[in-house]
């Protein structure tokens, strides 16, 4: 059954604009999603879509980057943008009497952002120190080689941010070519969520973009399976961090659900098996999980944890345990209803803003072309079965294995 919250409208251009009225709230978000990410860069502009969401929000063909950013703290409202490998999202939250206001800003800076040669040349060097600044953490180091080793010459591998020396080659033109390129209709979702009136969204927007042509969308290459099972990188550093990856299913894959409970067993809680096991029960290490994610045709699957280099090997030992304890057994009863409880309401706490509402609304439909109701997700969740999970858990982690560590790697040479 429909959602009779939340009204959708396809423009003739293929734009997509989506709604959900919460009654009983004085907020509103709107945002963009652009379904352009890193993975539709060239490798010599790897960093671009990252690029464009630092540069959009410095101003418009109608306001500067100083009285952008005045106007968003008249309203007590706030502006942000994040890059993903698949969408770039452009968003505001705002009270409910300023909806017009927040539209007119995410359709201006969407459409005909400055794209100063000053400001590219300011970002750059910001871009550049949050590269220099994630170098400083070996845990985003581990994840970013496992990445990378998980998608051989593939840009699912790459860094969002990019390289250093993609961000220095970086002209203004090529970057507002990009945009021109790919900020088209057909690839834009503009979402709202809290008091908002769907037809007033769809006017808005309709008078922004609706002479617009279409535009392309992406072509995009699937990745090839991993070739390297180990990369290890010396570091001089307090404990060795271990990231342990799998190829995993895209997010329209029909097990997903089912992977999304597995996960809540593995390390998607307190009471997860590799929570339990390695930091309660052997006290290994202090944060252990395991994450999946999802893309279009693949997605990847995984662990990490950090621990003293003298520990790594049996850590490395105990991780690999639980997940072929899990390949041969599956998981039981219990932690199916268990962890399934756990899924559901964190989803359903998770809904409780109209931020939350908003993002889910450009996310589903970006990335899947509809929107679920929330009953039918968390019927979904409800209908896997034990057996559902032993599947997925077998398709899975029977695939090739890669391990990315750093740190005092010297322990896990031989791994």
């Amino acid at each position: 059954m429909a959602d009779e919250r939340i009204q959708r409208t396809t423009l003739a251009n293929g734009l997509e604009v989506v709604t959900e009225h919460m009654a009983g709230v004085r907020s509103a978000s709107l945002g963009v999603w652009v379904g352009v990410g890193n993975r539709d860069e060239e490798a010599s502009m790897a960093g671009a879509s990252h690029c464009l969401e630092h540069l959009l929000f410095k101003g418009t063909d109608r306001w500067s980057a100083r009285a952008l950013a005045e106007a968003v703290d008249r309203t007590g409202g706030e502006v942000n943008a994040f890059t993903s490998k698949e969408y770039t999202a452009y968003h505001a939250r705002v009270p409910d009497s300023e909806v017009t206001f927040a539209l007119d800003l995410l359709c201006g800076v969407v459409k005909a952002p400055a794209f100063t040669a000053a400001d590219l040349e300011a970002e750059r060097l910001v871009i550049l120190e949050e590269l220099a600044a994630s170098e400083d953490y070996p845990d985003d180091v581990a994840h970013t080689a496992l990445q990378a080793a998980l998608f051989p010459e593939h840009p699912l591998g790459w860094e969002v941010l990019g390289t250093a020396e993609s961000i220095r080659g970086l002209q203004a033109d090529t970057v507002h070519a990009f945009h021109q390129h790919w900020y088209q209709p057909v690839n834009l979702v503009f979402a709202a969520a809290g008091n908002v009136e769907h037809e007033q969204i769809v006017a808005g927007v309709t008078g922004a973009f609706g002479s617009s042509a279409p535009g392309v969308s992406p072509a995009r290459r699937p990745p090839t399976l991993p070739t390297e099972q180990a990369v290890l990188i010396e570091r001089p550093t307090e404990q060795t961090h271990v990231a342990l990856g799998w190829p995993s299913l895209g997010h329209g894959d029909d097990d997903r659900f089912a992977l999304a409970i597995a996960n809540q067993v593995i390390g998607g809680g307190l009471s997860s098996r590799l929570f339990q096991e390695v930091r309660e029960k052997r006290g290994l290490a202090y944060s252990v999980f395991s994450n999946q994610t999802g893309y279009r045709e693949s997605g990847s699957f995984t662990v990490y944890a950090a621990t003293a280099a003298e520990r790594a090997n049996e850590l490395l030992a105990v991780l690999d345990h639980e997940i072929d304890d899990l390949i041969e057994r599956g998981v039981t009863g219990d932690e199916l209803a268990l962890a399934r409880a756990g899924f559901e309401g964190a989803t359903l706490l998770g809904l409780e803003d109209s931020s939350s509402r908003m993002a889910r609304l450009g996310t589903a439909l970006t990335l899947r072309g509809y929107v679920p109701t929330i009953e039918s997700f968390l019927d979904s969740l409800r209908a896997v079965t034990v057996d559902d999970v032993h599947r997925v858990i077998t398709r899975v982690f029977s695939g090739p294995r890669v391990m990315s560590a750093v740190g005092d790697v010297a322990p896990l040479a031989g791994a």
